[in-house]
């Protein structure tokens, strides 16, 4: 799970942010769903303490296509066509669509790579303590370090193979559409600071 928060109220929330259609998949919603509930109650408790919990998932392109910014997703008895009391919700929302609505400018602000063009003061402030400055920088090179060395461990065992500089690859890519130089980068993916510079050249020359 990328994000799971709860609010004042008890409710969960699970966030996820998807860039391809293929990962926010119905099932993937209702997967994520039985995850929160299996990880809340314990042994002995009634189920009627599960608290209200919703899904949501952000993606890049509208995945329903009906040119929405945003999808409510709750269950209904059909032949009554009253709704289904579980308290189990699901959003989408589609970050394609920016308009001048809190929502929308949310979204810009999730696409933004720099604190300044932010409309979000809670947004822009902990974008720039976590990139701008020293102690921000060190602790998202501290965080990378850990995510990729558990992929690269898994890795180890079946011996470094194409799949492995593939995934390589794409997390410098996606490091360097975020800001990082070359030099870091280098560092967190374990390959020369050569390999790195040229993907990201062979990248810009795919995008023109």
């Amino acid at each position: 799970m990328d994000c799971v928060a709860r609010d004042s109220k008890g409710k969960q929330f699970d966030v996820e942010i998807q860039q391809d259609n293929e990962g926010a998949s119905p099932k993937r919603a209702r997967y994520h769903g039985g995850l929160m509930d299996m990880n809340t109650l314990n042994p002995g408790q009634d189920f009627d303490e599960l608290p209200e919990s919703y899904v949501i998932f952000i993606t890049r392109d509208d995945v329903f296509g009906y040119g929405l910014p945003i999808y409510h997703i709750d269950k209904q008895i059909k032949e009554v066509g009253e709704s289904f009391q579980d308290e189990a919700h699901i959003i989408y929302v589609n970050s394609r669509k920016q308009e001048d609505t809190e929502l929308g400018r949310l979204m810009h602000d999730l696409h933004c790579k720099n604190a300044d063009e932010m409309h979000s003061s809670v947004l822009a402030k902990r974008v720039h303590e976590l990139k701008d400055t020293q102690k921000g920088v060190e602790l998202m090179c501290h965080e990378m370090e850990k995510i990729y060395s558990k992929g690269m461990e898994s890795g180890e065992k079946r011996g470094i193979e194409k799949g492995e500089l593939k995934k390589a690859k794409e997390t410098a890519l996606s490091m360097a559409e975020e800001g990082m130089d070359v030099k870091m980068i280098a560092r967190l993916v374990k390959v020369s600071e050569k390999d790195v510079q040229k993907w990201i050249d062979e990248n810009l020359c795919t995008m023109k």
